[in-house]
């Protein structure tokens, strides 16, 4: 049912995307969105892993300065029937974590150098078995084309606004007031509707995950004591983050606020822990 639900979100993110499209280019305009989301769930499934990796410099780490980590990885894949995935560190001390790649056949997983400090081997396995639980799930591809193609909605929303400022639309009515409200009204819509989109995909796959790593890791106490000490963390040392990206850390990495707590693509701390601490083995 979540998968079914999940797809649904992402057809409606597709229609969003194309009717702005032709609101901003008339029937040209649905066109080129249509063909500029394939681009992006193209690009989005066979360079996910490579581009997001990049951007924070991830490293991939040898087994043989970082065995202990290798085997907790190892023994978790063994529970899970997944494949060994690639393991790779940012050398940023706010304690974070996530997953990516296009299939488990190309998974990577990538830990701070500040999780592996903060946190006990219990806590560790915890977050770990919530990232491979991600992989299993196939999140680590749904989530990078939904932040894709909300990405692309909020640039054409950016469009839409200067367009309007400088003038107004497109074609025959160029010049028309109303045209102008149209793409004013439509640019801060849009975006709104496209992160309430995003929002409903990624809280509902970050429950699906805790719930499935507990089961992987054999205990749910560690990946609730994790999210505990993440919380507390990353106040005091929040992570320079890509917002387009967030979404795939396993607790959200800027410092909170009202606003950011309000618009997280993570489900509230407190929620995950009630959840985990009621699954019984």
């Amino acid at each position: 049912m979540n998968n079914v639900k999940t797809g649904i979100l992402l057809i409606a993110l597709t229609i969003i995307l194309i009717w702005f499209g032709s609101i901003f280019g008339g029937a040209r305009g649905a066109t080129i969105a249509f063909i500029f989301a394939l681009v992006i769930n193209f690009v989005s499934y066979w360079y996910s892993d490579k581009i997001v990796l990049s951007i924070y410099k991830a490293q991939e780490i040898p087994e043989g300065r970082f065995y202990h980590l290798y085997n907790l990885v190892r023994e978790l894949t063994q529970n899970a029937e997944l494949p060994m995935p690639r393991i790779y560190m940012i050398e940023n001390p706010s304690p974070n974590a996530f997953a990516t790649g296009r299939d488990p056949q190309h998974a990577a997983l990538c830990v701070t150098k500040g999780l592996l400090e903060l946190l006990n081997e219990n806590e560790l396995k915890g977050v770990l078995a919530h990232e491979l639980a991600h992989v299993k799930n196939r999140d680590t591809l749904i989530m990078t084309v939904t932040a894709a193609i909300a990405g692309a909605i909020m640039m054409l929303a950016s469009m839409a606004r200067w367009a309007a400022i400088l003038g107004g639309g497109y074609g025959r009515q160029r010049r028309d007031s109303n045209n102008v409200i149209s793409l004013i009204a439509v640019s801060i819509l849009a975006p709104i509707a496209a992160l309430i989109v995003q929002l409903a995909i990624s809280r509902s796959r970050e429950y699906a995950a805790d719930k499935h790593g507990a089961y992987f890791a054999k205990d749910s106490s560690g990946l609730a004591m994790a999210l505990i000490k993440l919380k507390k963390a990353t106040v005091l040392k929040p992570m320079e983050a890509s917002p387009q990206t967030a979404h795939l850390f396993i607790v959200n990495p800027f410092r909170a606020s009202f606003i950011t707590t309000l618009f997280s693509t993570h489900p509230p701390i407190e929620e995950r822990v009630r959840q985990l601490q009621s699954i019984k083995f």
